[in-house]
């Protein structure tokens, strides 16, 4: 888990993705220090104090959405392992797993659930399992990330109340706390998905992605960037869906092997006839995105209220 908000001088939340590497003017939200943008190919793009790490940073002790760049649900790398080939010898077939064959890790935290209905009782596979895999399809993903994205909020917002209600000396990073969750929340419900057909003179492609400005302006940039590595270059936007920007990871995580990076360029996938249809299929079934309340509220704050802790 990495810090990925910086603040500029007029209090507005930053991105990683949205700046250049290298040395910033954006502060710490958390102690307003100094910060450099780490853009490099091994490990996520994240932001990096300039001197010394304050607290929060250093411990990683900030919000980030529950499974929205992170799809290992905080398993050890043992136990997620044996998931892997637990779902490859039983889960893929539907075959009932035996009670001896699981970690109790894979059952804390939810990954297995009982099968009441077999004698002996048995263990398969929960929606929260799939995950990992990549085998839990989208419509089913936002039913199970949905849920936990509002209740986090709830739980750092009443944690900021308890704060302020005691006047702790840790109200300020509380704050700091909801402010940045709720920016990052923001960030996901202002994003359309798109999903794109591309005909080029060598073949097929496709992408994912997402925009907060018409699609058709984010089809013009990548038929430029494109053209530099084909003749020809024909695009078909094969579908679109408001306040998703969730699932772009989501669904980079489930295909992956049909990824085909194009020099610089990653989003885009090679599928066979069959395997594009189930993947439109899946986003497809995908029902529309209805904004609760709180989401509304949350789409109307303006980021520039982000208040850093000094």
């Amino acid at each position: 888990m990495w810090l990925k908000y910086g603040v500029d001088e007029n209090g507005i939340v930053m991105c990683i993705e949205d700046i250049t590497r290298g040395k910033t003017l954006l502060k710490c939200p958390y102690c307003n220090g100094d910060l450099i943008a780490k853009k490099g190919k091994v490990k996520e793009h994240h932001f990096a104090h300039n001197e010394e790490t304050c607290r929060p940073v250093a411990n990683r002790d900030f919000p980030t959405l529950p499974l929205y760049d992170n799809f290992n649900i905080q398993l050890s790398g043992k136990d997620l392992q044996q998931l892997k080939l637990l779902w490859q010898e039983y889960g893929s077939k539907n075959y009932p797993i035996s009670f001896d064959l699981i970690s109790p890790g894979l059952i804390k935290t939810g990954m297995l659930k009982k099968n009441i209905y077999l004698i002996p009782f048995s263990y398969e596979f929960s929606d929260l399992g799939k995950i990992p895999i990549g085998a839990l399809e989208l419509s089913l993903f936002n039913k199970v990330q949905e849920p936990l994205l509002l209740q986090k909020l709830l739980k750092i917002e009443l944690a900021f109340e308890h704060a302020k209600h005691k006047n702790a000396p840790d109200l300020a990073y509380r704050l700091t706390d909801v402010r940045l969750y709720r920016t990052q929340l923001k960030r996901i419900l202002s994003c359309t998905l798109y999903f794109l057909e591309i005909q080029t003179n060598k073949g097929t492609l496709y992408k994912i992605g997402v925009t907060t400005r018409p699609v058709i302006k984010r089809v013009a940039e990548v038929e430029k960037d494109l053209i530099n590595h084909y003749k020809t270059v024909t695009i078909n936007v094969l579908g679109s869906w408001a306040h998703r920007g969730n699932i772009e990871l989501y669904f980079k995580h489930r295909y992956k092997k049909f990824n085909y990076p194009i020099g610089s360029l990653t989003e885009y996938y090679k599928f066979n006839a069959d395997d594009a249809e189930i993947a439109m299929r899946d986003l497809q079934q995908m029902s529309p995105k209805l904004l609760s309340e709180v989401e509304i509220d949350v789409l109307k704050e303006d980021s520039s209220l982000i208040q850093i802790a000094v």
